[in-house]
């Protein structure tokens, strides 16, 4: 059976590229353009990865993360957080919300795949 992942990322390309990336590595990619039911579908379908960008329409990437990590059957979830702003403060609050890995934007394709598969090995 495939890997699934939820994909929350409200840019258009970006998700697109993901998608394409994780596709070609035979994993299923399901994605949201807003954060406003990214909690329910990720406990509805109990993906095996989420990545998550930082700022979403409707509700942050902090604010799902902290709904998943306050869930008992989520709080080991590998959460891979993307973000365009870099900047160490935004890293310390994922860290502390207990995000598995942060990604700053740009990445490389190369860097994107070893850390999913880093989190999900």
């Amino acid at each position: 059976m495939s890997k699934h992942v939820v994909l929350v990322e409200d840019e258009v390309n970006i998700a697109e590229a993901i998608r394409f990336l994780l596709s070609n590595e035979g994993w299923r990619v399901e994605t949201l353009a807003n954060g406003i039911s990214a909690v329910e579908v990720i406990r509805n379908v109990s993906p095996d990865l989420v990545m998550l960008d930082v700022m979403l329409p409707g509700k942050s990437g902090f604010e799902i993360l902290h709904d998943l990590r306050s869930d008992p059957a989520f709080a080991a979830l590998p959460v891979l957080m993307l973000t365009a702003r870099g900047q160490s403060r935004d890293r310390e609050m994922a860290e502390k919300a207990g995000v598995s890995r942060f990604m700053t934007k740009p990445f490389s394709n190369a860097e994107m795949l070893d850390a999913v598969r880093d989190l999900t090995s």
